[in-house]
């Protein structure tokens, strides 16, 4: 048995960031961005609003979408670097406020990877039959964990995030394969110093604004365009396709000229990808369900439609999946 996507659903903040407001933040231009990274604009969280709301909205659309009570569901998976607490998962909260008493879960880190990680553990938690409503959500208020005078970091992140309802497949249809990889040497290169066990948040890591997210561009635009379009045609090759087999490639979307990297690598002809990072910017766990609820709602995939995931990550974490669509 297989586990499949039966439902898509997103949400993205009203507020939006434009390349122009930036202008007026930081030392850079609308072109600059656009040049080096493909955005135009981003969607910010309002006030109060944290990622545990962003998730309950995804998930009311799910379940209004497929008909089914908060009760029917048995699982949820939230993968999300920006918790609305340390201790208490954004699973829990969702859980609590949608009303799915039945259900158990618990939140995944793996950075921009974690939608595709959650994925993995969903559908094989239902493949073994005990799960039958699986919800996997991936969200991020990366608006909470940016400095807003780094030009470095503010002009790429935004705040949303989508999800899917996994359930089991009636045919063999669903997902087909992942490839998922984590290589702890690369933590240094995108990480958030603080915060944690290591560095307790304190007057000093506050004052050196340790609590914001920290990149090293260079080496991590050199890991992403290796590595993401690495694995992405080495689950083509193990799976005997071609880019000519995949009907849509919805990559994570950090970068322009990665994912046109990623493309390239797998022969995949540019209407073939998926692309929103113009107006969306990186939503980290975020950007690959909210592609693919915008392709399910533009009717991009039809039953039996080979699609190909791929993504990038602090940690580092990278993977990629192929999913044979099903009706639903």
């Amino acid at each position: 048995m297989k586990a499949k996507i039966s439902y898509t659903a997103r949400y993205l903040p009203e507020r939006v960031l434009s390349n122009f407001d930036l202008e007026k933040m930081v030392d850079t231009t609308d072109e600059w961005i656009r040049s080096r990274t493909g955005i135009e604009k981003r969607h910010l969280v309002g006030e109060g609003e944290a990622t545990s709301d962003m998730c309950t909205m995804i998930a009311k659309q799910l379940l209004e979408k497929s008909g089914k009570a908060a009760e029917e569901i048995d699982l949820i998976l939230i993968a999300t670097s920006t918790p609305d607490y340390m201790v208490v998962s954004t699973a829990a909260l969702v859980q609590d406020k949608i009303g799915a008493t039945n259900a158990w879960g618990y939140d995944i880190v793996a950075a921009c990877t974690g939608f595709v990680y959650a994925m993995e553990t969903g559908s094989k938690l239902v493949e073994s039959g005990q799960y039958k409503n699986a919800m996997v959500i991936g969200a991020d208020t990366m608006s909470s964990i940016i400095d807003y005078t780094d030009r470095n970091t503010c002009v790429i992140f935004g705040d949303g995030g989508g999800g899917v309802l996994l359930e089991p497949s009636k045919d063999e249809t669903g997902i087909l394969d992942s490839i998922l990889h984590v290589d702890g040497s690369g933590s240094k290169y995108l990480t958030v110093p603080a915060g944690g066990s290591l560095h307790p948040a304190s007057k000093d890591t506050v004052e050196k604004k340790m609590h914001y997210v920290y990149q090293d561009g260079k080496t991590v635009f050199k890991f992403a365009v290796k590595n993401m379009a690495d694995v992405s045609k080495r689950i083509l090759d193990r799976n005997q396709l071609t880019g000519d087999d995949i009907k849509l490639f919805i990559p994570h979307q950090a970068n322009q000229r990665i994912i046109d990297a990623a493309a390239k690598r797998c022969g995949l002809a540019d209407e073939k990808v998926f692309i929103n990072i113009n107006r969306y910017g990186n939503t980290t766990a975020g950007t690959i369900p909210i592609a693919l609820d915008e392709a399910v709602e533009s009717n991009r995939l039809k039953k039996d439609d080979i699609l190909l995931l791929a993504a990038f990550g602090g940690g580092f974490t990278w993977g990629s999946m192929l999913i044979q669509w099903s009706n639903k």
